[in-house]
């Protein structure tokens, strides 16, 4: 990481910055500084082909080998099932015994898993399903995997382009990438057909249209101050014009996608009043920032029609993805008659088939809130970070290896020196951040915080719960890594003083800061080649594999 690459990763020289529009040139220097917004154009091809780069090495990640191990691992033999009915009927359906079955979870995320199989075949021994892909017929397991790995592929994407917007910086974003790219936590959950790598996805997706909506509402604003705009005036004459091309369409597709996150696990509510409050605080403060007298209340009346828009097509698209269950007939407790003690149910269309959906929600929540059954590799909110309990998805003793005894283990476990950063890195991104009033480290910690704190509520109640469901978090927790280490890369502007910083000083302390920053992106690539057969499931001498499990066996 050099120090030129760097420079614009925290608050930038207000006389330097680029806005991408050419608006401000006429505003005071503060104003133009607090409306700033990266410009996309400013090194645009390398910063796609170094984006490509780390894309790059994501895929290879998780594609290689993908159809190893063989059969169905950890939940792979419910979802993997599910999903296939879902391509096949619309709906989840156990073929084994010829009936509808018995879900808890939203569709979405299965129908992704079920693309694959459609693509590339499908198998199953336990009910003698056997059918070839539409497109290429491989090996069973690369089918119902392909999309989980797509979807890791596509967040190491999302993620490299939303550090670049956020710090300002090609490495930065790029070194947010490829970290997420080296965790072993999350290449085991882009290698294996269960949900949360979709959870994921869509949750980061909508993290990422909320900041192009920030920049696009700023942009907004700087164009029409500098086109004459008071906003020291009352009502519409102190805001800038609203016709349909400035409605918030990033907005409205964080909604969507958003939606789409609710419909592949209900934990995704959690980001909802979060990212709403994101949304107004932005709101607020680039009223603020542009001289408007109430911002608090103005940016209320103004935004929370949009919010509430939003969170419409949240709900609208969560329906959508139930379609097929609600177009059929023969899905889990479509019919009223299969609700026992339930007279009040109809089948009428639409009215009927939608509160039989509501009954069935509320089924499925009654599971969710009585599911406490004590499990081997159960974990509690407090040891996630710690790796304190990682969940096995595979073992087999059997393989060739060289050795007396074999190994092969899938173990859902984060790369040791990356996980054991992000609470370090939380402490210093809350420091950082309220030194330096930076909104990008509250957004950070607030994500964090939607993704993790509502799993201490429910281990109150001592639900059972696993270390996968810390999930949503993880890029935002990457985030809080590389937001520190451009803090160390690049030093803060000094304001206020009559004597600029020395140069020199400025240049050496960027060179040890980028020397600092990329020997740990190093040491975590190592340490992540490390613990790389633990994540595949590569076959070991049983010592080689025994190396690996640390923490005084916890991780056995």
């Amino acid at each position: 990481m050099t120090s030129a690459s760097t420079a614009q990763s925290a608050n930038p020289d207000p006389s330097t910055t680029d806005r991408g529009d050419g608006a401000g040139r006429g505003l005071p220097a503060a104003v133009r500084r607090r409306l700033a917004t990266v410009d996309d154009r400013i090194g645009r091809g390398q910063a796609w082909l170094a984006t490509a780069v780390v894309v790059a090495v994501a895929a290879i990640l998780r594609f290689v080998g993908l159809g190893f191990p063989p059969g169905k691992i950890f939940d792979e033999t419910y979802y993997a099932k599910d999903a296939y009915g879902l391509i096949d009927r619309g709906f989840e359906w156990n073929y084994k015994d010829n009936g509808p079955s018995y879900v808890v979870h939203p569709p979405l995320g299965k129908w992704m898993i079920g693309i694959g199989e459609w693509a590339f075949g499908y198998q199953d021994a336990d009910s003698g399903v056997s059918v070839p892909g539409h497109l290429i017929t491989t090996a069973p397991e690369f089918g119902w995997r392909f999309g989980a790995a797509v979807a890791g592929t596509l967040s190491v994407l999302l993620l490299v382009r939303i550090g670049r917007r956020m710090f300002r910086s090609t490495v930065l974003g790029c070194a947010a990438g490829l970290l997420l790219a080296l965790d072993g936590f999350h290449l085991v959950l882009s290698r294996t057909a269960i949900l949360d790598i979709f959870l994921l996805l869509f949750v980061l997706a909508a993290f990422g249209a909320l900041v192009l909506d920030r920049d696009a509402r700023r942009r907004r604003w700087a164009r029409a101050l500098e086109g004459g705009l008071d906003p020291a005036q009352p009502g519409r004459a102190g805001r800038p014009s609203s016709g349909w091309r400035d409605w918030p369409w990033w907005r409205l597709a964080a909604g969507v996608l958003l939606g789409c996150a609710c419909s592949v696990k209900w934990s995704a509510l959690y980001f909802v009043p979060a990212f709403a409050l994101l949304v107004l605080l932005w709101e607020v403060g680039v009223r603020r920032s542009s001289g408007v007298r109430r911002p608090w209340r103005d940016a209320v009346l103004d935004e929370l029609p949009w919010l509430l828009a939003a969170g419409v097509l949240i709900l609208v698209t969560y329906v959508a993805t139930w379609s097929g269950w609600l177009l059929g007939q023969d899905g889990y407790y479509r019919l009223a008659e299969r609700y026992p003690n339930n007279p009040e149910l109809s089948d009428t269309p639409v009215v009927g088939a939608l509160i039989n959906l509501w009954e069935y929600h509320k089924a499925s929540f009654g599971f969710h809130t009585q599911l406490d059954d004590p499990h081997k590799y159960q974990s509690w909110p407090w040891q996630w970070l710690l790796l304190g309990r990682p969940v096995a998805f595979h073992w087999s003793g059997d393989g060739a290896c060289g050795a007396p005894s074999c190994a092969s283990e899938v173990l859902l476990l984060g790369t040791p020196l990356l996980w054991w950063s992000f609470l370090p890195a939380l402490a210093a991104t809350a420091w950082l951040g309220l030194a330096r009033r930076d909104w990008r480290a509250g957004a950070i910690l607030l994500s964090v915080a939607a993704g993790l704190l509502p799993w201490f509520w429910f281990a109150l109640d001592g639900r059972t719960m696993f270390s996968f469901y810390a999930a949503p978090a993880v890029p935002f927790l990457v985030l809080a890594v590389v937001y520190v280490l451009g803090a160390i890369a690049t030093p803060a502007p000094v304001t206020g003083t009559a004597t600029p910083p020395d140069p020199q000083q400025v240049h050496d302390r960027r060179l040890v800061g980028g020397i600092i920053a990329g020997a740990y992106v190093l040491l975590v690539a190592l340490c992540f080649a490390y613990f790389y057969p633990i994540f595949v499931g590569r076959v070991l001498p049983y010592a080689d594999w025994s190396a690996r499990m640390w923490l005084d066996g916890r991780w056995i």
